[in-house]
């Protein structure tokens, strides 16, 4: 049995961000990250929205959150692990219909975790107008 069966939606989301953090910074396929990490090419339905599903729509995504930035920033400019939540919060907005707060809340957490102590206010207000 794969480890991701294992996983609730939020380990499965930190999945997500990982593996969409690593497509981001190696520029590697991310089926090979998803494969690694689940160590599986049977992998559950919602992760692999969350992460070929995210990278598939990756320059909607961007177009759709560039708008939302500060005026005198881009996109490129947020840190890799900020763009990775930014666009797996806004695969499971936009595509996989999961209600905003709970996105927002998980995005929020995992911002907490990983990222500088204030990117997860940024990442609220973008996701909020979403």
């Amino acid at each position: 049995m794969s480890e991701e069966k294992t996983l609730n939606r939020h380990k499965m989301r930190i999945l997500a961000m990982k593996c969409v953090y690593q497509h981001l910074l190696l520029g590697k396929d991310i089926r090979k990250c998803v494969f690694e990490a689940t160590k599986s090419n049977n992998i559950d339905g919602y992760l692999y929205e969350l992460t070929i599903g995210t990278v598939e729509h990756e320059k909607q995504y961007i177009e759709k959150i560039q708008p939302l930035l500060r005026k005198d920033w881009s996109f490129d400019r947020l840190s890799l692990i900020e763009q990775a939540i930014l666009l797996v919060s806004a695969q499971e907005i936009l595509a996989l219909d999961t209600p905003k707060p709970v996105v927002i809340n998980e995005a929020i957490t995992i911002a907490k975790k990983y990222c500088d102590d204030d990117s997860y206010k940024m990442i609220n207000g973008i996701l909020d107008q979403l």
